[in-house]
């Protein structure tokens, strides 16, 4: 079920609310129960043959933590249960999503024509990470024993579970324990309807708005090279108003519970490097693969060489989490190169006088936003050979088009350029903080609730208005 559908807004929503609050007046662990299964209803519409693999994995992973949190193994079984959890976690995900690949570039390698072709469980990706985490986390003591019922909830939560964020069994939980999160709060449920609003809007007039101007570079067996950047940014600002509409809907949607979820989307377009684009851009992604690969790996621990060798291996890792394909292997190596190279800036070059840090900071977004264009390319191109056709084409300025619809599209960019550079984000507008649980105070207050409450309004019914029937979210491929 999508957020941006009719269904979802006008029947889905309201019904699981309705619930959850009239359970939490008689119980504190009904409406946990009530909310578990609507988010099982809510994934099996449109995926119900995933369902019961959905369910094994919850099961076996909650297994294998009670175990080490419960059980009183001995060190060495300790270690066991948890390689047994990971790489079965592992091997479900690498059989749903890299079977077919593997099988592919093995054919290409020997000439055999063996074909696997198996559907991938929407979401597979960031239930199993969250699981992973959830283990680990176990293994080293650092996780409560929890009901059965919560720890179905904190995989299942709808807001999430389709394309993240990937949740923290530290931060989920004790706010599903809680008592004060099952009675309704009017000014979180205004709040979150004011940032779904905002996230509606993003996704149904601005991401699926610039959508055909991305065919001028994909779609093109030859583009010129004003069409090939006009249809290269149109996908930068595509991917970029559709992943933060989805993040906005998803915490929007859980504030009307009461339940806060992370900031997974800091306008990573005003990073001034691409160290500071990856603190912005997925952050509870970058957050888990630092905590439980690089680091793991040795971090920054054993060597410059060695980090730089961690940087590759995690962002290798990564490109390939997004999609079992070689581009996005390119896609991760570009971004674990451009992260090499930052680091050794840094180390190599000293600080500037101060004089210069505003141009050093303006010079730095134009490198970064260029470097992250370029990594797109490659990120929504079918094949790597034709990501390099749009390269070639956007290397050569000899061959220009800039007819009447390539310079429609020029203004079209130029005004999500505006609003991607310019406008405030929804975090900033609504004050979500995520650390102190807060949100809206100046609403609160008083001191913005006409303008935010007409806003949204607008906002609203733009976003209601422009939805389409089979709009899906980028990510929902991951």
């Amino acid at each position: 079920m999508l957020f941006n559908s009719y269904p979802f807004i006008l029947l889905f929503l309201p019904i699981v609310l309705a619930g959850y609050f009239g359970l939490g007046r008689r119980s504190n662990l009904a409406p946990v129960i009530w909310l578990a299964l609507a988010s099982l209803a809510f994934y099996a519409i449109g995926n119900w043959q995933f369902v019961a693999l959905l369910l094994i994995s919850i099961a076996f992973n909650y297994g294998i933590g009670h175990l080490l949190i419960v059980a009183k193994l001995g060190p060495s079984r300790r270690k066991a249960a948890l390689a047994l959890g990971v790489i079965g976690d592992l091997l479900v995900l690498g059989i749903f999503k890299y079977a077919g690949f593997v099988t592919e570039n093995v054919n290409a390698l020997t000439g055999t024509h063996f074909a696997i072709h198996i559907l991938l469980p929407v979401g597979i990706s960031f239930y199993t990470f969250t699981q992973i985490a959830f283990l680990v986390d176990a293994y080293r003591g650092q996780v409560a024993a929890y009901a059965l019922p919560h720890y179905a909830l904190f995989v299942t939560y709808f807001p999430h579970l389709i394309a993240g964020p990937i949740l923290h069994h530290k931060d989920m939980i004790p706010q599903f324990e809680r008592k004060d999160t099952k009675y309704p709060d009017a000014h979180l449920i205004l709040c979150g309807v004011i940032i779904f609003a905002i996230g509606l809007f993003k996704k149904t007039c601005l991401a699926d708005g610039i959508q055909p101007l991305v065919s001028l570079a994909f779609e093109a067996r030859s583009p010129s090279f004003d069409q090939a950047w006009l249809g290269a940014l149109a996908y930068t600002f595509q991917l970029y108003f559709d992943f933060s509409g989805y993040s906005d809907m998803a915490i929007g949607i859980s504030l009307m519970f009461g339940v806060f979820l992370p900031v997974n989307f800091n306008s990573p377009y005003k990073a001034t490097s691409i160290v500071e684009f990856w603190r912005r851009w997925h952050m509870t992604l970058s957050q888990f693969l630092r905590d439980y690969l690089y680091i793991p790996l040795g971090g920054n621990r054993r060597g410059r060489v060695l980090r730089y060798v961690n940087l590759m291996i995690t962002m290798l890792l990564g490109g390939l989490w997004h999609g079992a394909a070689w581009t996005f292997v390119v896609w991760g190596a570009l971004h674990g190169a451009y992260l090499c190279v930052n680091h050794a800036f840094n180390a190599l070059l000293p600080k500037g006088p101060p004089a210069l840090a505003f141009p050093g900071r303006v010079a730095g977004g134009a490198l970064t936003f260029l470097a992250v264009v370029v990594a797109w390319v490659f990120f929504r191109a079918p094949s790597v050979e034709w990501a390099l056709r749009v390269l070639r084409a956007m290397a050569d300025p000899s061959n220009v088009v800039f007819g009447r619809e390539e310079i429609a599209a020029l203004v079209l960019v130029a005004i999500y350029a505006a609003l991607v550079w310019l406008a405030p984000n929804t975090q900033s507008i609504m004050g979500y903080d995520h650390g102190n649980r807060r949100v809206g105070e100046d609403m609160r207050a008083g001191r913005m609730r006409p303008l935010v409450l007409y806003g949204a309004s607008l906002v609203l019914a733009f976003g209601i208005l422009g939805i389409q029937s089979h709009s899906e979210f980028i990510y929902f491929r991951f």
